[in-house]
């Protein structure tokens, strides 16, 4: 990691956008709103945090080297739910810990090491999945009684949630065949036989949300896609009837039932800003005042207060309330600095009508400039106008940076995400060049200057960007990505296996074609632009062995690169580590967009 990066005033605001401490929103237990669990940063390292609102005691309740975060409340408020992996490899088992402080231990003797497949617990039953090469399995615990196998299958699944009073468990599975586009049953939880299926056929996806919280009340809340965008159904699973919900907004929607079942609580995102609304189920709809900017969490508390996160490329994330009176205001902040605010985004359409690409825009300056056309993961996920310490600390270094959200993926109808079905990755590069073209066009970026990188599958996007577009990149920066597909599908988990054969249409041995063509390793010769990798030695997800194999046939050209290999899994929960990494890519990007 370079020493500084910056003068001093900029030193001190970039690392400080990363130390800053952070929290997520607040989760409370069911039966006792009080008790509090959140993760944050304030230790260094992403851990677990407990809150009593009663007595304002907050405590940390994980420290482990290479972090925590997925984490929940029994409804009790009474233990701690913590998933325990190894070195951020994402393979473990669920334990148990009390709220006020103690010992951990295994929550569900007996069950499997894996990766977690989702987790309900309620008051006397827990579910809870497992993914492993074998397939899916979902146990179910009730009372103090051992967990049992409710469900297994060869092909991905998950928990969808019990029912208020634990009689029902909705799972989402593929069974089909189609991880990307589930469908849904619900079992009883006494002996998993089947009470309802769903399914709206190839190609569209229905996934379960949660069942209404009144007891007795069979009704679960589904997002569906039959009209080429993801939309909210509630179905009645006792009267196997069903309610679409028309909303009049643009966009995509996702919703969480308010504690009474009385209202919907309704996310709506449409061109790379979420807002939240209410839905009442005799068909009001209406938004809610929340503070500028692009929601994220959000849960309806008791009282009917709205509890959420909000933040802008400009601003900071805080954590606020939206209490029944329409007044709005911070609801906690932790101790310490607040993270310096960056400049904000413009937005930028280009391509024919019918593509029309959207991305973002943060300008370090105005006439072409040195640009970071910074690639999104997921696929199916999108940049939106969010805060981030990544992107503020480019245009600190004077860099424009430009966030594509191309084909694949989300808030944009289900056609665009499905778009790369089939021709993976150069279909996502066909819609970075147009918007790298269209900057170039209007003086954003300077085209002899231009840098592609990203994470996960932006990370694999950049490697296969500057194999098969070299003319275009003075350099590609690849964190934790794909960099040799037919490899990484033998070492990757399981869950993602399934959700590439459903992506490519087949497996490696059905489909040789289009996984070499959408394998970076296959243009490794033709790259030409220096190339850095940041690689995790535990990864689950885009392995260690695949990015050696790329890695070894740079090496054997004696091609331009870098490497920066940390002791972690798909990323890193350590901020130093983090800021570690950010350094590197920017001392790396200067020097190589200077020639």
């Amino acid at each position: 990691m370079p020493e500084h990066l910056f003068d001093d005033e900029r030193e001190r605001r970039w690392r400080a956008r990363y130390t800053a401490p952070r929290m997520s929103r607040p989760g409370w237990a069911r039966d006792a709103p009080d008790r509090c669990l959140y993760t944050s940063n304030a230790s260094g390292t992403t851990e677990v945090y407990v809150w009593d609102r009663a007595t304002d005691l907050h405590r940390r309740v994980t420290d482990r080297p290479s972090g925590t975060y997925a984490a929940t409340l029994a409804p009790d408020g009474e233990l701690v739910w913590w998933f325990a992996d190894t070195d951020g490899d994402e393979h473990g088992h669920w334990v148990t810990e009390p709220f006020a402080g103690g010992d951990h231990e295994p929550a569900l003797p007996g069950v499997e090491d894996g990766y977690s497949a989702g987790l309900d617990v309620g008051r006397s039953v827990v579910a809870a999945g497992t993914s492993t090469d074998a397939g899916t399995r979902i146990w179910v615990r009730r009372g103090d009684g051992a967990a049992q196998v409710i469900y297994a299958n060869a092909e991905d699944a998950g928990v969808g949630g019990l029912s208020e009073d634990e009689t029902l468990l909705a799972i989402g599975h593929s069974e089909h065949g189609d991880s990307r586009h589930p469908d849904v049953r619900v079992v009883r939880v006494a002996d998993g036989s089947t009470v309802a299926e769903k399914s709206d056929g190839p190609g569209k996806a229905l996934t379960p949300l949660g069942f209404a919280p009144v007891p007795g009340d069979p009704r679960l809340l589904l997002l569906h896609e039959r009209r080429g965008r993801e939309e909210l159904l509630i179905w009645d699973v006792d009267a196997d009837t069903e309610t679409e919900i028309h909303l009049d907004l643009p966009g995509e929607v996702a919703a969480d039932w308010s504690p009474d079942a009385a209202f919907l609580l309704v996310w709506h995102t449409h061109a790379a800003r979420t807002r939240l609304y209410r839905y009442d189920l005799d068909g009001t709809l209406s938004e809610l005042p929340v503070a500028p900017g692009c929601v994220g969490s959000a849960q309806v508390r008791p009282d009917g207060t709205v509890e959420y996160t909000c933040s802008s490329a400009a601003e900071p994330t805080s954590v606020r309330a939206l209490h029944p009176d329409g007044t709005d205001r911070v609801l906690v902040a932790l101790p310490g600095e607040r993270a310096p605010g960056s400049v904000p985004v413009e937005d930028l359409w280009t391509g024919p009508a019918d593509r029309r690409v959207h991305a973002l825009v943060a300008r370090s300056g105005d006439g072409p400039r040195p640009t970071v056309f910074s690639l999104h993961g997921g696929p199916h996920a999108a940049d939106e106008d969010r805060f981030s310490p990544a992107r503020a600390t480019w245009v600190d270094a004077g860099f424009t940076v430009v966030e594509v959200n191309y084909r694949g993926s989300t808030g944009y109808g289900s056609a665009w995400r499905d778009a790369i079905e089939g021709r993976p990755g150069l279909t996502e590069l066909e819609d970075v060049a147009a918007v790298l073209d269209h900057c170039v066009a209007e003086g954003i970026a300077d085209p002899a200057r231009c840098v592609v990188e990203g994470w996960s599958w932006g990370g694999y996007l950049a490697l296969l960007a500057v194999g098969t577009q070299p003319e275009r990149w003075a350099a590609g920066i690849a964190g934790v990505p794909v960099a040799d597909y037919l490899t990484a599908y033998v070492d990757e988990m399981e869950q993602l296996r399934a959700f590439d054969r459903a992506l490519f249409g087949g497996s490696p041995e059905e489909k040789p074609e289009i996984w070499r063509a959408a394998s970076p390793l296959t243009y490794v010769d033709a790259v030409r632009a220096p190339v850095l990798v940041l690689a995790g030695e535990n990864d689950p997800r885009c392995p260690i062995r695949q990015i050696d194999n790329y890695l070894d046939a740079l090496a054997a050209r004696d091609a331009d690169y870098a490497v920066s290999r940390f002791d972690a899994g798909h990323g890193s929960l350590v901020v130093e580590q983090s800021m570690a990494h950010m350094a590197t890519e920017v001392d790396f990007a200067r020097r190589m967009a200077r020639g």
